[in-house]
């Protein structure tokens, strides 16, 4: 049975807490950092462990520690820490962008430093101990810690991968536009939509299964394969149609994002066995507009 501290513990770390196999590790202790209280669900499932402010903390005795605060909080917290460790330890963050170099602090006094991200959105500590399962999780670090993080995804019903922490950035670059950059490119669609059908909540409803169609496409097929449309055909008056309208809109935003998509939606399909003439018409055509617009 390993135990282990949660500092921050919010949705993150309320989830993990959650969802660890309760035969497997113990939740020593939670500890706050923000004078806040400890969430009513963690109160009911730890009625026996501790929560304390991290200014009265004491010790840390834990053989995990998992530091789940915001990321502009983490160094603070590695330097506070550093000096109440009565053991070296294994000490994880869940940061997405932040590598575990962050954690140094705690590496010189002889801990073991890495960090696990959940790739998924956790709204709340019951609905992310539920989404873990499933869940791919990036994992980073030295080798006991990133050992220890393996286990942790494992038995939360996670799937761990690991990378090199110099690609920490890189990998938390591609999170955000697969997740933050889509929400994005929906409500500029969506906004497009509403201004042709009238009405923002019906533009919703009418994009959604599109959307949901086209990710069972890509669970299925390559992206080149997935690719329809406008840009799949190099359907070379449409695309102007498209432009003409976009501009018209009078959202200059979305004739950007239009014309960089493009480039890389032309890539996808000439993968797929477009036609290159066409496709260098339409990449001409959104070179000669992107030079338009600046």
């Amino acid at each position: 049975m390993l135990t282990v501290s949660i500092i921050g513990p919010g949705r993150v770390g309320g989830a993990l807490a959650l969802a660890l196999p309760r035969d497997q590790y113990s939740i020593e202790r939670f500890v706050g950092t923000d004078g806040g209280t400890l969430p009513a669900v963690l109160r009911e499932s730890f009625p026996k462990t501790r929560f304390v402010e991290i200014s009265r903390s004491g010790d840390l005795t834990s053989d995990i520690i998992l530091i789940t605060v915001p990321d502009s909080s983490i160094a603070d917290v590695a330097r506070q820490i550093s000096g109440m460790l009565d053991r070296p330890t294994v000490a994880l963050h869940t940061s997405g962008a932040l590598t575990s170099d962050v954690l140094l602090p705690l590496k010189e006094s002889g801990s073991s430093i890495g960090s696990v991200h959940p790739l998924v959105s956790i709204s709340s500590p019951e609905l992310g101990s539920e989404r873990m399962s499933g869940a791919y999780f990036c994992v980073e670090g030295d080798a006991a810690a990133v050992a220890a993080a393996e286990n942790i995804v494992k038995g939360v019903g996670g799937i761990p991968f690991n990378i090199d922490t110099a690609n920490k950035p890189l990998y938390h670059a591609s999170a955000v536009m697969a997740c933050g950059h889509f929400v994005a490119l929906f409500d500029t669609a969506a906004e497009l939509m509403a201004k042709a059908a009238g009405d923002r909540e019906k533009a919703v409803s009418i994009l959604l299964p599109l959307v949901e169609s086209t990710l069972a496409n890509l669970r299925e097929q390559s992206a080149s394969k997935a690719l329809t449309g406008t840009f799949a055909r190099t359907d070379i008056v449409t695309f102007g149609a498209h432009l003409e309208a976009l501009r018209r809109s009078g959202d200059l935003n979305a004739v950007d994002i239009y014309l960089d998509l493009g480039l890389r939606s032309l890539e996808l399909a000439l993968e797929n066995g477009a036609d290159a003439e066409k496709a260098a018409e339409i990449r001409r055509q959104i070179f000669l507009a992107k030079q338009m617009s600046e």
